[in-house]
């Protein structure tokens, strides 16, 4: 099978290379790639927007198996935008999109259907926020509407502080912005779980804790995420049925009553408190780091699950994931989340020796005259699978320290929630 899988981050890396393990597999294209993807697939420099070079490209390349990475060009429409191909393309429809590419549309829905989230009021302007703010009790969220690349969502501790999140939203930092969202703070652990999706059925596919602060302590500025470990420490039978009968089934049983079906990675990010589950948000694809983190735990044929779902064909065979425990440590550009230098050169990332239960998935890195370049603001993950999550986070410390990239930064206490320190 010729597979082509568009994205160039951690997440498309790792899909990559689990994708590349596959008998199914003969060749694969990612479009654009990165530095990592070139050494097992063949790197297309087509723009992720531009549907219809790669919608071209595909069709020339005779390509049966399309898996699309990240959440813009599937917010974007590029699942209906191939419907008049043969080509299977893994990922939900614009429609069904819509649960990550507006927190309203995801809000009214949980309203309409009963599903466990934080309380909420929408705005249109900023006058009218600026005006209502001095009336919310503290601490509250501000959230952008639309995609943010993880980073439009703010917890404001006073008035101040959300008259600056209300301000940056309205004033374009995240885009055009026509509304903005106000919840109420839930105080509570967070947690990501993960489903796949055929439109008949779906199973679970692994459970992760994100730290998405900047800082040790997870204090900081957010990000699109400095590392995570799987499974979560909070997951356990009676927390998993609710999850699956108060959010998950009644959301994809919304999007089929809206005649449409959902196919491809459910993401629910989930606030946990009193061992009950709420929903933060909805994201429509795999989550980055969180993938990198979990398909090393993926016993199945990825290529074999994805294409299965392209046909409705999920059930035929049950997901497993190992009993091992993984953790993932991003590397970053100094200056992340806010201005960093780019064009940095990785020069002892080669050298670099792995152990089995080791992986480097490259996310902002590119190919020049033979050189690995940092491109974007989280640059590599380091990932580990053992048995023991402080073991194998020493382990990734020391790896690191041994890239002695001086342009780089990570923080050393992922996972510290479930390591004693």
């Amino acid at each position: 099978m010729i597979v082509g899988i568009i994205g160039s981050g951690g997440r498309e890396h790792a899909i990559c290379k689990k994708v590349k393990e596959s008998s199914k597999t003969d060749k694969i294209f990612c479009i654009p790639g990165n530095a990592g993807t070139n050494n097992i697939a063949e790197n297309i420099d087509i723009k992720i927007d531009d549907f219809k070079s790669i919608k071209n490209f595909c069709l020339k390349s005779k390509i049966e198996l399309l898996i699309v990475g990240p959440e813009q060009p599937l917010v974007d429409g590029i699942v209906d935008y191939f419907q008049d191909t043969n080509i299977n393309i893994f990922g939900p429809n614009k429609l069904a999109s819509k649960l990550e590419g507006s927190k309203i549309f995801t809000k009214e829905l949980c309203k309409k259907y009963d599903i466990p989230t934080a309380n909420f009021n929408i705005f249109e302007n900023l006058k009218t926020t600026e005006l209502s703010l001095k009336n919310f009790k503290y601490p509250l969220v501000i959230k952008a509407d639309g995609l943010a690349a993880g980073k439009g969502v703010y917890i404001c501790n006073n008035y101040d502080e959300g008259l600056i999140a209300a301000r940056e939203i309205f004033n374009g930092k995240f885009g055009k912005a026509k509304n903005l969202l106000i919840e109420e703070f839930l105080d509570g652990e967070e947690m990501s779980y993960f489903v796949i999706s055929d439109g008949k059925s779906y199973q679970f596919i692994g459970s992760a804790q994100d730290h998405k602060r900047v800082g040790e302590g997870d204090k900081g500025k957010n990000t699109g995420g400095m590392g995570c470990y799987s499974p979560s420490r909070l997951l356990s039978t009676k927390l998993d049925e609710k999850i699956n009968n108060k959010i998950i089934i009644p959301t994809l049983n919304a999007i089929k009553e809206m005649g449409s079906e959902y196919i491809g990675f459910l993401y629910v990010g989930l606030m946990i408190k009193n061992d009950n589950p709420y929903l933060v948000e909805f994201n429509v694809r795999m989550g980055d780091p969180e993938c990198q983190t979990i398909l090393p735990l993926l016993k199945n044929d990825l290529c074999e699950i994805f294409f299965n779902c392209c046909i409705g064909k999920l059930s035929e065979k049950k997901i497993r994931l190992n009993d091992e425990k993984s953790i993932c440590i991003v590397v970053c550009s100094k200056g992340y989340p806010e201005n960093y230098k780019k064009n940095s050169e990785i020069s002892q990332l080669n050298k670099l020796s792995l152990k089995n239960n080791e992986y480097i998935f490259h996310a902002g890195t590119k190919l020049k005259d033979n050189k690995i370049l940092n491109s974007g603001g989280r640059v590599l993950n380091f990932v580990a699978v053992s048995n023991n999550l402080k073991k194998s986070r020493e382990s990734l410390i020391k790896l690191i320290d041994r890239l002695d990239w001086e342009d780089g930064f990570f923080r050393k206490d992922i996972a510290h929630k479930v390591i004693d320190t």
